[in-house]
């Protein structure tokens, strides 16, 4: 059976979710060293692996699929922010994409930044109905628990304390 050319399996790749030009890599350079493996113990391998420097055809591959508009940096940014928004604080997010080697817009973060209370506040009220922390060790959980999730100290102190009043 014949390996799928690099190309196809980094389409394949971008067909299922966007990716990070840093994370395409790491998949198609993993890829590739499956494909020796393969190689050194007398399977098939497609002809293009054997040929070049892996990380330079990973290279101009991403490349090529930048300029075509397959993979966007923009895309994912987007798209991670999308899907974590609902979740997880601006910290948090800030975080996964600095991960990536990317960072928000200002635009993006100022809008991040606008409707962090309401998500802390709507994640707030599904894990602890809405219940005032009668004591200190049920506010210091409440607190690790917004931390843990990427809201800043200064919106979950607005959120606990406005619960109070």
């Amino acid at each position: 059976m014949k390996t799928p050319s690099l190309k196809m399996r980094a389409i394949s790749l971008l067909s299922q979710r966007e990716h990070s030009r840093s994370e395409m890599r790491q998949k198609l350079l993993r890829s590739l060293r499956k494909d020796s493996v393969a190689a050194s113990s007398g399977e098939a391998v497609s002809e293009t692996t054997q040929e070049h420097d892996p990380a330079l055809e990973v290279e101009a591959l991403l490349d090529w699929l930048q300029a075509q508009d397959y993979l966007s940096e923009a895309r994912f940014v987007e798209s991670r922010v999308h899907a974590r928004a609902a979740r997880y604080g601006n910290l948090r997010i800030k975080q996964e994409l600095a991960q990536h080697g990317l960072s928000l817009s200002a635009e993006k973060q100022a809008e991040l930044k606008d409707g962090e209370f309401e998500r802390a506040k709507a994640i707030w009220q599904r894990k602890f109905g809405g219940q005032v922390a009668q004591d200190l060790a049920l506010k210091a959980k409440q607190m690790r628990f917004l931390l843990a999730r990427g809201f800043s100290s200064e919106t979950i102190r607005k959120l606990l304390n406005a619960r109070e009043e």
